[in-house]
């Protein structure tokens, strides 16, 4: 695997920086999750990472931090800004004490600036990146893509490239270095198509009046008669010909330079005479660029996805993705796929490859530093 020799320490957050670790772990990295010695909630991405659980408040806490962090390549802080510091665990400290460290920050407004100490969430970067303003329609308000736009795209992805690129410029300098990873810039990074596809006519109207927000009926979903969907996206001039043909609409009537309220109304009323199940068989054969729209629960099971493998069921029968994307020689193996970690059940284990001896670690647990599945043996 990609990454199998690489070492990360994650300080266990919310959803963002697990996911960033995921990936991670995914493509081979060894990850160790810091927990709270009182366990952390909202942990669902702990598979096929090691947990150890610590009281960072305590100076002994902070000592198995560093031990940890001069033995790792990667640190994941997703803390606010400051906090680490304040803890004596700031990017001086631990790249003092080991200079090929990748210190990455994952925060939402990022490291400095005047947002720097605000909470938010992802719908607060998407609407500070400027991106949510986009994502309306009608002039009714912005409606969020859930919380994958900055906490996932622009948060865990972009903080994970960052961490592989930070790697591999290591590989030429030796050195280490902090990664300000903000959700905020992240969201917007991911839009930069959007920012400049502003000059086009075709991206330059209201929200939700542009060809791939809506306002355009070669490009929207559409209602089935079993009250399923269907998603049509014939732009280009040869597929929208298919498009009509399947439907027995005349281009002379309703061409992509009609009327597109007449052409939604009139292909909304088409779609609802058949199932999805028949309109996917009609334009299954066919270069129109019409598909149906998959449910959540049950896209593992859509021959697309089982011609790939795309996707595994997991020890709760959810429907999970496989890794991407896929390598030919060094492919990833999805860390959901191994066992969930109990709360504490890799301290021993990690602290001992840290040198702790067992009376060390005894004392540790009594003094309430670490917590421990199983209590070592002297």
């Amino acid at each position: 695997m990609a990454l199998r020799n690489v070492r990360v320490v994650e300080l266990i957050g919310l959803a963002p920086g697990p996911f960033c670790g995921k990936i991670l772990a995914d493509f081979g990295a060894t990850v160790n999750v810091i927990h709270r010695v009182e366990g952390s909630p909202l942990d669902i991405m702990s598979n096929g990472k090691r947990l150890i659980s610590v009281n960072l408040k305590a100076k002994e806490g902070k000592d198995i931090i560093k031990k940890l962090c001069k033995n790792s390549d990667v640190l994941i802080d997703t803390y606010r800004p400051g906090v680490l510091e304040k803890l004596g665990l700031g990017p001086e400290v631990l790249l003092n004490e080991n200079k090929r460290l990748i210190y990455a920050r994952l925060s939402g407004f990022g490291q400095d600036g005047c947002y720097k100490n605000k909470a938010g969430h992802d719908i607060n970067y998407s609407a500070m990146s400027g991106v949510l303003s986009m994502l309306a329609k009608n002039k009714e308000p912005p409606s969020p893509p859930i919380n994958i736009l900055a906490d996932f795209a622009g948060g865990s992805l972009l903080c994970a490239l960052g961490i592989v690129i930070a790697l591999f410029e290591r590989n030429q300098s030796n050195k280490g270095q902090v990664i300000d990873c903000s959700m905020t810039e992240g969201a917007a990074y991911i839009a930069s198509w959007l920012f400049k596809s502003r000059i086009f006519s075709f991206m330059n109207q209201e929200p939700g009046c542009n060809v791939l927000d809506g306002g355009a009926a070669f490009y929207k979903t559409y209602k089935t008669k079993d009250g399923k969907f269907m998603a049509v996206g014939a732009i280009e001039s040869q597929f929208y010909s298919q498009f009509l043909n399947a439907l027995q609409l005349s281009e002379e009537t309703y061409s992509q330079y009609s009327d597109q309220n007449m052409c939604k109304k009139k292909f909304e009323e088409i779609f609802l005479t058949k199932t999805q199940s028949e309109w996917s068989e009609i334009f299954k054969n066919l270069d129109a660029c019409v598909t149906p729209v998959i449910d959540f629960n049950i896209v593992d099971k859509h021959e697309l996805s089982l011609s790939r493998s795309s996707f595994y069921r997991d020890n709760n029968n959810l429907v999970t993705p496989e890794p991407a994307p896929r390598l030919s020689r060094t492919p990833a193996f999805s860390s959901g796929k191994k066992e969930t970690p109990d709360h504490g059940q890799h301290t021993l284990e990690i602290l001992k490859e840290l040198g702790y001896t067992d009376t060390e670690i005894d004392d540790l647990i009594k003094n309430g530093i670490i917590f421990a599945k199983t209590k070592s043996k002297i």
